[in-house]
């Protein structure tokens, strides 16, 4: 195959495809019949002698040459859009899917009002949530199977602060707002109208909330370094059910201050400062440079950092935190 002889339209059809996953979407993104998508991507693959995308019972699946074309592709064709016609981005047209992954309790906070932003402002963008599982979403936005991950990821941000010279990460990232972490319990529990000291803490039984499952975190860390320790008689992996149990039992738990609204229990507990010290949790918003410049991609960028400046999210709940 000659790049010489190649169709470059075909390429916009295949990110339609591959952003969509699904023929019928990529289609009306494009503007286009499903046949002529087909058709397209017919001769695309004819031209580099793969599949591409092959067909399964919710829409396709992507080859493994896909998966590595995509990411180049999608990015030249932000970079053309952007040097051609950068005064012509109209956000009420804009026909996309954006994935993004972040845990349920930050889902929670962001997303009722971003989709009254959308419905309001860019009725064609649609919103897929992926699961996050992992404090190392990186590999995710590099292989292009999401397009924003938003959550606590000391490790990243570490190791892209170091990260100089030719190994200077393509990751990009945002600080969204930064929290504290409290502990919390029910309203009439025994400690509720006492001040929380430290032996009280330790006597206390606990519910640990932990995304891997691992019955030790970095409550357990810290009263360590003061050769202290507590009994955690409960781990689970959502905020949401944290909330439920702690609003009906005498467990105790530890919370970032700001997701306590998304245990959907915040009038049935209370919150009490920590008798030890922890770290902020910082929350952050990553991306892959590739879609820096897109127009629709700042934007949803755009709105993230809205919703938390027009919530009081960060540096409001750190300061009642601090001030209590």
């Amino acid at each position: 195959m000659s790049f010489q002889n190649l169709d470059l339209n075909l390429l916009r059809v295949f990110d339609a495809v591959m952003t969509e996953q699904n023929l019928t979407r990529a289609a009306n993104s494009l503007a286009m019949t499903q046949p002529a998508v087909s058709n397209a991507l017919k001769r695309l693959r004819d031209a580099l002698d793969d599949d591409l995308l092959i067909r399964t019972a919710h829409g396709v699946r992507a080859t493994p040459r896909a998966e590595t074309l995509w990411p180049p592709i999608r990015q030249a064709l932000a970079s053309l859009q952007n040097a051609i016609a950068p005064d012509l981005f109209e956000l009420s047209k804009v026909q996309i899917t954006f994935r993004m992954a972040m845990a349920d309790s930050t889902a929670v906070l962001f997303l009722p009002p971003l989709v009254r932003s959308i419905e309001r402002e860019a009725p064609g963008i649609r919103v897929q949530m992926v699961p996050l599982t992992t404090r190392e979403p990186r590999p995710m936005l590099i292989r292009s199977e999401i397009d924003l991950a938003i959550g606590y990821f000391p490790g990243v941000l570490a190791q892209i602060a170091g990260a100089q010279g030719p190994v200077t990460s393509k990751i990009r990232h945002q600080r969204l707002y930064s929290g504290k972490y409290v502990c919390v319990m029910r309203k009439n529990h025994p400690l509720a109208d006492q001040d929380l000291t430290l032996d009280a803490y330790c006597a206390a039984h606990h519910l640990h909330v932990s995304f891997s499952g691992r019955a030790h975190g970095l409550v357990d860390d810290a009263l360590a370094n003061l050769e202290r320790e507590r009994t955690v008689l409960l781990t689970v992996n959502q905020y949401f059910t944290a909330g439920k149990v702690i609003a009906n039992s005498d467990l105790i738990t530890v919370l970032p201050f700001h997701l306590i609204a998304a245990t959907g229990m915040a009038e049935a507990l209370v919150w009490k400062r920590l008798p030890f010290n922890l770290p902020d949790i910082n929350v952050d918003m990553l991306w892959h440079e590739r879609d820096t410049q897109s127009m629709a991609h700042k934007w949803i960028r755009e709105q993230m950092i809205s919703l938390v400046e027009t919530s009081g999210s960060g540096t409001g709940t750190k300061s009642e935190v601090d001030r209590r």
